[in-house]
């Protein structure tokens, strides 16, 4: 701790997160003087954010980080020794948006200095054809760390919440004992209950099998490439790869701009999925749905999950016809805005009413809301949908 936080108490204290806040202007009236650690962090925020107006690329400023990788780097590790890491990956998304230095990342002392998180991936994702190929293995390296640690986070509790929806889903009308779902078989027999023994006697077992190696039903993802939503990208190959590795689940994984593209066979990998694809580009929904319809062979044993921000340049009426299409034929279809923790991003509005319309509402939906809105569609019961609110 340094001296300027042993001064005296709260009062002071409160002077000194303004003033770093405020960044010293002469009219920023806290009368504060910054040294040591201090000092240096407000060295680092003022070389990103400066004074006065929001910097932009090729604009004179009062401050910089300089055009050079080797500065930019040691800017990187300067924020890492002074703010914990979720501020640090915050000040890294303002350097690349204020300043422009996105192709910074193709130099590999940058890559080794930033700290990797799901938004540097889609940074990353929307470079990789300007990368060389000196590059492209050092890329990967981070960009596989993110997503092992997302498959840490995410694997287990996915799996989990699949597995016993699947079992609930193939419920048997003679269940063995272990088989037996006693809620709702007692739920179910009530009417048989007998007060003189104070107890209900079943003429209904209901049970549910237990999932077997045999494929019970078929997912489809069905995601936007587009630029804005990087992050979604990111973790629906996570969680196909995920879905990909259970055995009574048969995943397919579809990406699309204006072309689509198919990656199922790329699902043992989520890394090499997310080099597959292609961020940015324009949005051609209704081509999508039409090759994921295509792919349909079980439509009642079928989820299909379309992840985009609904901002078709294609043919708009088509698109909702092949949903509703697809709904007649008993396909369970699950429209997401996002697959992120940022919330819904903008969004077409009205396409979303129209497939709400359809009894298909589109809602941004989180990471870890993710498998219980899988279970449900699996299930066939009403989705957990967040509050808008």
């Amino acid at each position: 701790m340094t001296t300027d936080r042993l001064d005296a108490g709260p009062a002071q204290e409160r002077l000194r997160r303004w003033r770093l806040v405020l960044g010293g202007d002469a009219a920023d009236g806290t009368g504060r003087t910054l040294s040591g650690q201090d000092a240096a962090m407000d060295g680092a925020l003022t070389a990103l954010y400066g004074k006065g107006d929001t910097p932009r690329a090729g604009r004179d400023r009062s401050a910089g980080l300089g055009a050079s990788a080797p500065a930019v780097a040691r800017w990187l590790g300067d924020i890492r020794t002074y703010f914990p890491s979720s501020v640090v990956q915050v000040m890294q998304r303002d350097a690349i948006d204020r300043l422009g230095l996105a192709t910074l990342l193709l130099e590999p002392e940058m890559l080794e200095a930033v700290e990797a998180d799901v938004h540097l991936v889609g940074t990353l994702l929307s470079l990789n054809k300007a990368m060389p190929e000196t590059i492209k293995e050092t890329a990967r390296a981070v960009v596989r760390k993110v997503v092992e640690d997302l498959e840490k986070r995410l694997a287990t509790r996915t799996r989990a919440a699949l597995t016993g929806a699947l079992d609930r889903s193939a419920r048997i009308s003679r269940p063995r004992h272990h088989d037996i779902d006693w809620n709702r078989t007692i739920a179910a027999n009530l009417k048989h209950y007998l007060p003189e023994y104070r107890t209900i006697v079943p003429e209904r077992l209901i049970g549910y099998g237990r999932a077997s190696r045999s494929v019970k039903k078929e997912i489809v993802l069905c995601v936007d490439q587009s630029g804005s939503m990087a992050a979604s990208v990111v973790y629906a190959s996570v969680f196909g790869a995920v879905l990909a590795s259970m055995r009574s689940i048969d995943t397919r994984l579809v990406v699309f701009d204006t072309a689509v593209v198919d990656l199922t066979d790329q699902l043992d990998d989520p890394v090499d999925v997310l080099f597959g694809t292609q961020l940015g580009g324009g949005t051609d929904i209704n081509r999508a749905l039409a090759y994921c319809q295509s792919q349909i062979t079980r439509p009642t044993e079928t989820v299909v999950v379309l992840i985009s921000d609904l901002y078709e340049g294609g043919i708009r009426d088509e698109m909702l016809k092949r949903v509703a299409a697809m709904k007649a034929s008993g396909v369970q279809f699950v429209t997401l805005l996002a697959l992120s923790d940022e919330g819904a991003p903008a969004y077409d509005r009205e396409h979303a009413a129209a497939l709400a319309a359809l009894e298909a509402p589109a809602f941004a939906c989180t990471p870890d809301l993710f498998p219980e809105v899988m279970a449900a569609a699996i299930e066939k019961r009403p989705l957990p949908i967040p509050d808008a609110g």
